[in-house]
């Protein structure tokens, strides 16, 4: 499946599933709120089942992989029925592994070397992470500038909220955000669907930049 496909939206939510049982009812509280993408958390052991089970139940929703670190995580990801990939960090073996699998995959990158880097392995799609903390919008554009004109895309995660989100979408190099804010552990834990719905609807209506 084409990259492009995960970022129509604009919008990925990243959550953390602590068990497995409650990542159907949160996959349907998203999608009742209109948010159509996924990425779960390798932080947890319950992530690869949570996976499953979300394909399994929910096939509407596009459901990925996150803070994958080895090459062995990347093909659990996959056996689970993972449809794309995310990492933290450009690890070569992880992007390797990803490319075997021929998963769609977000590598991530805070810096020019490191943006440079992925564009020289193949992958132009790549996660700004952690996106407040090395410096936002600002740190962003500037890290944006200079490949535009190779086709780079950034999907900024880390500290964003849903104050931020249009901040970070009006950079016209910036293909999507990935928040956790609509659905955060403690809600998930608290299985407040209803609330994570709200979030996830009011979230969607974020993405519509003028």
């Amino acid at each position: 499946m084409n990259v492009e496909n995960f970022l129509k939206q604009r919008l990925i939510c990243v959550a953390v599933i602590d068990r497995a049982q409650d990542a159907v009812p949160l996959a349907e509280a998203l999608l009742a709120g209109g948010l159509k993408v996924i990425e779960v958390t390798f932080r947890t052991e319950g992530a690869a089942a949570a996976i499953g089970a979300i394909r399994k139940k929910t096939p509407q929703m596009l459901v990925g992989a996150g803070t994958l670190l080895t090459g062995d995580q990347v093909k659990e990801a996959v056996d689970a029925g993972a449809q794309f990939g995310v990492s933290p960090g450009l690890g070569e073996a992880v992007l390797e592994r990803a490319a075997e699998l021929n998963l769609p995959f977000f590598p991530g990158v805070v810096s020019p070397t490191e943006v440079m880097r992925a564009l020289d392995l193949g992958w132009s799609h790549l996660k700004f992470f952690p996106a407040e903390a090395a410096g936002g919008v600002a740190m962003l554009k500037a890290l944006a500038g200079p490949f535009a004109h190779r086709g780079v895309k950034f999907v900024p995660t880390g500290g964003v909220n849903a104050a931020l989100l249009k901040n970070y979408l009006a950079i016209p190099q910036v293909a999507a955000v990935g928040g956790s804010w609509m659905a955060e552990r403690k809600l998930v834990g608290e299985k407040a669907w209803e609330k994570i719905t709200a979030l996830a609807a009011e979230a969607i209506k974020g993405t519509k930049v003028k």
